[in-house]
C-alpha cells in the first residue's frame, strides 16, 4: 500500500492500482515501446497483491506504507512476482528483476532517496536477493538501461500522484519537471506524450483516522488526472 497523509484521513493506493497508472503512462508514450516494457510496467508490482490480501495497520491505526513492510516478506513475494512475469514474458521478467534489485540499490543511481526502512535488519537476505537478481542481468542494467530507465520513470511518475499533493508539490524526476496547475492537474516538461494533454485515472481509498480500518472493506474511488505540455 502507498500511503499519503490527508490531514484527517489517509489516502491508500493499492500497488496494482499504482501499477495501472504506471502502465497508462507507458501506453501513452509518444515513441513506440516494446511490448515487454509495457508488460513489465503494468506488472512490476504484482508480488504485492499477495501481501495486500491482508493489509497491515499499525498500533496507532495508520496503514503500513510500502517502505515500512517486513523486508523478508517483501523479498519472498517479489521473487514470486518476478517468476510469474518471467513465465509470461522473459524480457518483461528480466526488467522486473532489475526493478526488484534496484529497490535496494537506489534504482541504480536514479533515486538516491529510495530505501525500505527495515532493510538493514536483514541485510544478508537483501544482499542475497540482489545478487540472485543481478546474476540474471550481469549486475547493471547495461544494454537494457534505456528500458529500465523508462520503467523507473513510469513507476516514479505514478508514485508522484500516489504520494504527493499533486495540486501543490512540484517535483523533478529523471530530467522531467512536474509543475502543479490545479488539484490532480500538472504540467510536465519536457512533455513526452505527443501534442495533447493526457487523461488518466487513479483508484484510491480514503481511510478515516478515527479507528483501525478494514481497508479492503472501504469502497475505492477513482480520481481523474491530467498531464499537459
Amino acid at each position: 500500500m502507498i500511503i499519503r497523509d490527508l490531514g484527517d484521513a489517509w489516502q491508500v493506493v493499492m500497488q496494482p492500482d499504482h501499477a495501472d497508472l504506471s502502465a497508462a503512462f507507458a501506453r501513452a508514450w509518444a515513441s513506440p515501446l516494446s511490448p515487454s516494457l509495457v508488460v513489465a510496467t503494468e506488472r512490476h508490482d504484482d508480488g504485492w497483491a499477495v501481501w495486500e490480501q491482508s493489509p497491515r495497520v499499525d498500533e496507532a491505526g495508520k496503514p503500513v506504507n510500502f517502505l515500512e513492510v517486513d523486508v523478508r516478506a517483501h523479498l519472498a513475494f517479489y521473487r514470486a512476482g518476478i517468476a510469474a512475469i518471467t513465465e509470461e514474458d522473459e524480457d518483461a521478467g528480466l526488467l522486473v528483476s532489475m526493478h526488484g534489485a534496484g529497490i535496494y540499490k537506489q534504482r541504480y543511481g536514479l533515486d538516491t532517496a529510495l530505501g525500505l526502512s527495515r532493510a538493514a535488519e536483514v541485510q544478508d537476505d537483501v544482499d542475497a536477493f540482489v545478487a540472485e537478481q543481478e546474476a540474471r542481468f550481469g549486475g547493471e542494467p547495461g544494454e537494457h538501461l534505456e528500458e529500465y530507465t523508462l520503467l523507473q520513470l513510469f513507476d516514479r511518475l505514478s508514485l508522484y500522484f500516489c504520494m504527493r499533493d499533486a495540486g501543490v508539490e512540484a517535483a523533478e524526476l529523471q530530467g522531467y519537471t512536474i509543475e502543479p496547475v490545479s488539484p490532480w492537474q500538472v504540467r510536465l516538461s519536457p512533455y513526452p506524450f505527443g501534442d495533447q494533454p493526457l487523461q488518466a485515472s487513479l483508484l484510491r481509498r480514503v481511510v478515516a483516522k478515527n479507528a483501525k480500518p478494514d481497508i479492503l472493506a472501504i469502497s475505492p474511488e477513482r480520481v481523474e488526472i491530467t498531464l499537459e505540455p
